[in-house]
C-alpha cells in the first residue's frame, strides 16, 4: 500500500501575505509541515504542491518532493478539488493525506493516528474534526438542542466541526467521482476523526498566527 502526504502552498493569499512562509517558533509554516509529515513516519513519500518555483528549493533541502502544478491551478478562483485531481493524475498511490501547513499545532503523533484509522477502515475520504460540545444552530434553528428545555452541556451530541488540519482520500474514489462530475472532497464512504481543539487551529489571518505563538508551548514540537 502506497501513501502520499500532500502539503498544498500556495503562495499568493489575500488575508495573510505568504503565509506558507510565516515564522512560527521561528520555523517557516511550510517548513514545520514538511517536518511533520516525516516524523510521522508512516508515508512513503512528502510532496509540496504549489504553482510557484520558490518552494522546490524548500521541499527539496527538507528531504520532501516538490510538485509544480499549472499556474492558473494557484490563483484565488482554482478550487482544491482541482488542483488536488492535478496531483492524482501524476501520482500513484493507495491513499492521498493532504496535511495544510496552515494547521500547523496538528502533531505528527496526531497525523500517524489519522493516517492509521484511514487505512485500517472502509472510508473513501476522512475528515479531521473537532468536537463542539455545547449548544449550536444554524439561522437561528437549533441543531443539537431544542427551545423546550435546558440541557446540560455535557449531555449535549457533540457538533463535528472540520478543521481540514489533515484529509484522507483514496485516489482511485476521488478520481472516478471527480471525472463522473461529482464532488470529490467527500467522495464515496465518508468518516470522521477527531482531533483537539489546539491541533485544529487554523493561521489565516495576522491575529491567527499571535494565537499560533501563544498556543505552540502547549504542543512543543511533538
Amino acid at each position: 500500500m502506497t501513501l502520499i502526504a500532500m502539503i498544498p502552498a500556495r503562495m499568493g493569499s489575500q488575508r495573510l501575505a505568504k503565509k506558507n512562509l510565516r515564522e512560527l517558533g521561528g520555523v517557516p509554516l511550510i517548513v514545520r509541515a514538511i517536518r511533520k509529515c516525516r516524523a510521522a513516519g508512516v508515508f512513503d513519500a512528502v510532496w509540496v504542491n504549489s504553482e510557484h518555483p520558490d518552494f522546490g528549493p524548500i521541499a527539496e533541502a527538507e528531504g520532501a518532493h516538490f510538485h509544480q502544478r499549472p499556474a492558473e491551478l494557484g490563483d484565488n478562483q482554482a478550487t482544491s478539488e482541482q488542483y488536488v485531481h492535478e496531483f492524482l493524475q501524476g501520482h500513484n498511490c493507495d491513499w492521498l493525506f493532504q496535511v495544510h501547513s496552515i494547521a500547523p499545532l496538528l502533531t505528527a503523533r496526531e497525523v500517524t493516528s489519522f493516517v492509521r484509522f484511514s487505512v485500517e477502515s472502509d472510508y473513501d475520504a476522512v475528515l479531521s474534526y473537532i468536537p463542539e460540545q455545547i449548544e449550536c444552530a444554524i439561522a437561528g434553528k437549533p441543531i443539537n438542542f431544542t427551545f423546550s428545555q435546558k440541557t446540560n452541556s455535557q449531555e449535549l451530541e457533540p457538533i463535528q466541526r472540520i478543521t481540514w488540519s489533515i484529509t484522507a482520500w483514496r485516489r482511485d474514489a476521488y478520481l472516478a467521482t471527480f471525472e463522473a462530475g461529482g464532488c470529490a472532497t467527500y467522495a464515496g464512504r465518508v468518516g470522521f476523526y477527531p482531533v483537539g481543539p489546539v491541533s485544529g487551529h487554523v493561521i489565516k489571518t495576522e491575529d491567527d498566527l499571535k494565537l499560533a505563538e501563544a498556543l505552540l508551548p502547549l504542543v512543543g514540537e511533538a
